[in-house]
């Protein structure tokens, strides 16, 4: 059992969990709402923190934010009650590392606008988008957690595959500068439902850390 210090601690850094993906999607729709001439429906969210894009010079420390919480929410998984388990150890490790897939991205590897000349910077953001460490938290969590949540992931590892597979046929039609109809709508698909996920895996390691609460200082 952990001591009164370490559980409040731990709680606080499991709430991080939950605020990570509230900041990111928030950002996204007030950027979106912004930005004029930004399509929701059509455009990528990497548009709305490209280089050269109107919205990127707030949007960019905000998306930072929230992968900085992401961050905090790792620590908190590795703090936790259950973090003896491997598949919990590996659900801590794979979540700190799509946060710092998420840090590149917003702040090393961003995309330029439609019509500019493509980078390497383009070609690493592509890279980096495709973030396997989304899946692999998500399998690390079905292992360790079994029941309905483990049922709950599996749904929604399956989900995420068509509309991913559907944004990246799209990519190259960005950097063609040419129509993505529907790639926005695909796109934050799969994001929202991964932080929808997240928030609920939070809310689970919470209440696994009021269960084993210390009865003591």
């Amino acid at each position: 059992m952990q001591s009164s210090s370490k559980y409040r601690a731990t709680r606080w850094l499991l709430v991080c969990g939950i605020l990570s993906p509230l900041l990111y999607d928030g950002t996204d729709i007030l950027a979106s709402m912004s930005y004029r001439g930004y399509s929701y429906r059509d455009q990528a969210v990497s548009e709305l923190f490209a280089i050269g894009a109107p919205t990127s010079t707030w949007v960019v420390p905000l998306f930072t934010l929230s992968s900085i919480a992401l961050v905090l929410f790792a620590v908190g998984i590795s703090w936790s009650y259950d973090a003896h388990a491997r598949a919990v150890r590996v659900l801590a490790l794979t979540t700190l590392g799509s946060a710092i897939v998420g840090l590149l991205i917003w702040n090393v590897f961003p995309m330029h606008m439609r019509g500019v000349e493509r980078t390497l910077t383009d070609r690493m953001h592509l890279i980096l988008a495709a973030n396997p460490f989304v899946l692999l938290a998500i399998c690390a969590a079905a292992v360790a957690f079994p029941g309905r949540f483990r049922a709950y992931s599996i749904v929604t590892l399956v989900l995420l595959l068509v509309p991913a597979i559907f944004a990246f046929r799209l990519a190259p039609l960005v950097d063609a500068n040419a129509p993505t109809p529907w790639l926005g709508i695909s796109e934050r698909f799969a994001q929202y439902e991964t932080g929808v996920w997240q928030v609920v895996l939070a809310t689970v390691l919470l209440r696994r850390q009021r269960d084993s609460a210390p009865t003591h200082n």
